[in-house]
């Protein structure tokens, strides 16, 4: 069969205010990548790190997006496509979250998971058969055809921050058993639980050329046995990993820890023992923690959020991210609040968790804006985010060093970007 030559795109996206500067290389184009036939000829561009060139040949374009802020860009870019002759084809999480609107605006729009599902896709497409839409939504392929992404599609030079690789992402399992109100993963790929088969993801693990990860999984507090079995498995491949959420158990931690657990995203929803003591248990174990922040709920007036921010310098959180309750489509909250008519502004480019799209309950659009600006603003006043983000380097650095994993190429990325006795300090770290 002749090749067929597909461009496959990563759309822009504008970073708020307060954001790290670095970019990770994307997974969901990867994920997908790795599902086309082997007929197909895939290039991939990330427009967050390099310009497309629109000018390099193709038979056709593809589009991954995972955010709502690609939405607008994504669209930009059919429009230069469709004028140079081609058709596009739209996927991804925010394709599913808006595919009404996709639909008016590429040739095609796949909804679902991918694997097992593009050889009849692109059969369609080189015999001028594609359909406007493929919709795989709950029909969900066995978990067991997931295998590693194309991450060869990486231009690996373009993700190095200060000379410094960053993670690679990685995914232990799909879907969630939990439905959390402003979350969209149980409409995306419904409330089960799907774990990759240990020996599969060992040999996935394994072979990636980066000693550093990010378990991308929604939650690894799922299933305390399959925790347990996944943190045995992995210990001996010495990565180091950051994660969502991990169970809230000594024996699961220490697991974690001895897997090379370096930190994770841990909820901060209020100013409870438990929440302070939930850190202290993770950093007993060795393990930081970057506290995700929600502000605008309903049962949050200016004076909670205000002591929540407070809060956060009183349990030594290693860094804090802050966004804005965002009614993102396919929702409970873009449910209610449409419904309550609350929602004023309908611009996907501004649902990016850091901008108010609705009127909160106990204060104003503007008001609730400022607060978060200063929530950012507070909890990084006496020390940068970079700062408190090359402290958390250092404490991988010292683990790597001491199980023989830290790279000599690292070694001198680190002294030519940081100075000269950083190494050295980050021995005595």
């Amino acid at each position: 069969m002749k090749t067929f030559k597909l461009k496959l795109i990563y759309p822009k996206w504008e970073k708020l205010k307060g954001q790290t500067t670095f970019n990770l290389p994307p997974h969901g184009p990867v994920a997908f990548a790795a599902t086309l036939p082997e007929w197909v000829d895939v290039t991939f561009t990330d427009e967050n790190v390099e310009e497309i060139n629109f000018d390099e040949p193709c038979d056709g374009v593809a589009l991954s997006m995972m955010l709502s802020t690609q939405v607008k860009r994504g669209w930009e870019i059919a429009d230069e496509y469709h004028r140079r002759g081609k058709l596009v084809i739209a996927g991804g999480i925010s394709t599913m979250l808006h595919a009404e609107d996709m639909v008016n605006h590429v040739d095609s729009v796949f909804l679902g998971e991918s694997e097992g599902r593009m050889e009849q896709v692109m059969d369609d497409w080189v015999n001028g058969n594609l359909k406007k839409i493929y919709n795989y939504m709950g029909n969900l392929p066995p978990i067991e055809l997931v295998g590693p992404c194309r991450r060869d599609l990486y231009k690996r030079e373009l993700y190095n921050h200060k000379g410094v690789q960053m993670v690679d992402l990685f995914h232990a399992s799909r879907g969630c058993r939990f439905s959390c109100y402003p979350c969209a993963v149980s409409y995306l790929g419904g409330r089960k639980f799907r774990p990759r088969p240990i020996d599969k993801v060992v040999e996935d693990m394994a072979g990636i050329d980066n000693n550093r990860l990010f378990i991308v999984d929604n939650s690894l507090a799922q299933d305390k046995e399959w925790e347990k079995e996944l943190f045995r498995a992995i210990a001996p491949l010495k990565k180091k990993w950051i994660s969502h959420t991990i169970e809230d158990d000594p024996e699961v931690l220490d697991l974690a820890a001895k897997a090379g657990a370096w930190y994770v995203y841990q909820a901060i929803y209020d100013t409870s023992d438990y929440i302070k003591d939930r850190i202290k248990r993770y950093h007993d174990h060795g393990i930081g923690v970057e506290g995700t922040i929600l502000l605008g709920l309903d049962n949050q007036t200016e004076d909670d959020i205000k002591r929540l921010i407070d809060f956060l310098g009183e349990i030594d959180l290693d860094l804090a991210e802050f966004t804005v309750l965002t009614p993102f489509p396919h929702t409970k909250v873009y449910d209610d609040l449409l419904r309550q008519g609350r929602i004023f502004d309908f611009d996907w480019n501004n649902y990016n968790a850091g901008q108010v799209v609705f009127q909160p309950k106990h204060m104003t659009p503007e008001r609730l804006q400022e607060l978060y600006d200063y929530a950012w603003e507070s909890f990084y006043a006496s020390e940068s985010q970079e700062q408190k983000m090359f402290r958390l380097f250092c404490n991988v650095a010292v683990r790597e060093m001491n199980d023989g994993t830290f790279r000599p190429r690292d070694r001198k990325l680190v002294n030519k970007s940081f100075g000269k006795d950083v190494v050295r300090n980050i021995k005595t770290a």
